[in-house]
């Protein structure tokens, strides 16, 4: 196992906000210490090439000034340009360390799913994972599928590869629920819209047939927005799994057969590095 991760990324906070630096920062050591085998390895930033094939260039500006707080969940932190970067060249290193055989997560802030062309939201200021699908596009691969089992919608993603036919999407995600959308699938994108308090056994039956969905699209690529808020603990969802749940996500990732890649999307419990390891771990077969 791979973890691309740069210290930088706790170095940005805001008082009482939910996306918080103690979600990487306690997640680096519980991982180190228990799996001293894995290896690390630092991203570089993305390129600007590689965002603008995901973001307008109004908007690259925008998170480049951040003159102004964006909304109240997504504050004009001090170099979140420079920490948005970071955490999309993760994500591409991801991608192409999964083609090159290698099982490799993304351990960065801030996520990046809700991110739209042209609009930061949701905690996020680049699409990290739409960023890394378009660039394997762009080195040669097919077909890309994309499996997003945060607990909230990935709008952001749906809204930049619809229409992609080389990109298949698939969400699985709390509705009712922030953003309020992902109610509907079309074309390229599959949501699959979950309850709040659904039985794990319901949620993660949808989690599944996303999953199945995407490998009948025979992807060369299978890229994994890791969101970790359906857990039942989580403060600011209203969802029911438990750590084994995603150990079970891992496990259906391990035995697919397609070479494939995650990054850190939500997950804003205490219990979060314990869930990354649960994941992790079984992806590993360890």
């Amino acid at each position: 196992m791979i973890i691309f991760h740069d210290p930088r990324c706790v170095e940005y906070s805001r008082v009482g906000h939910v996306e918080r630096p103690a979600r990487v920062a306690r997640t680096v050591p519980l991982l180190r210490e228990r799996h001293p085998q894995w290896g690390w390895r630092l991203p570089q930033p993305a390129s600007d090439v590689a965002v603008q094939r995901a973001h307008s260039t109004a908007h690259v500006d925008a998170i480049r000034r951040a003159a102004d707080d964006f909304d109240s969940d997504c504050p004009a932190y001090k170099d979140v340009f420079q920490h948005s970067l970071r955490a999309s060249g993760a994500a591409v290193e991801v991608a192409r360390s999964a083609r090159a055989g290698e099982l490799s997560f993304s351990l960065m802030r801030p996520p990046g799913h809700h991110a739209l062309r042209d609009g930061a939201m949701g905690f996020c200021y680049f699409n990290h994972i739409a960023i890394a699908a378009l660039d394997a596009l762009a080195s040669g691969v097919e077909r890309v599928a994309i499996w997003d089992f945060d607990a909230h919608h990935g709008n952001g993603t749906e809204a930049i590869v619809r229409g992609n036919a080389q990109i298949a999407f698939s969400s699985i995600h709390q509705y009712p629920g922030w953003p309020g959308t992902g109610t509907h699938s079309f074309d390229n994108i599959d949501n699959h819209p979950v309850s709040p308090g659904s039985p794990r056994g319901t949620h993660m039956r949808e989690i599944e047939r996303g999953l199945q969905t995407l490998l009948a699209f025979t992807p060369d690529l299978l890229l994994v927005s890791a969101g970790f808020d359906a857990y039942a603990g989580d403060p600011i969802t209203d969802m029911t799994l438990q750590p084994d749940d995603f150990a079970v996500c891992a496990k259906w990732l391990r035995d697919c057969g397609v070479p494939a890649g995650a990054v850190l999307e939500g997950g804003y419990s205490d219990d979060l590095p314990d869930l990354i390891d649960a994941f992790l771990t079984s992806w590993t077969d360890e």
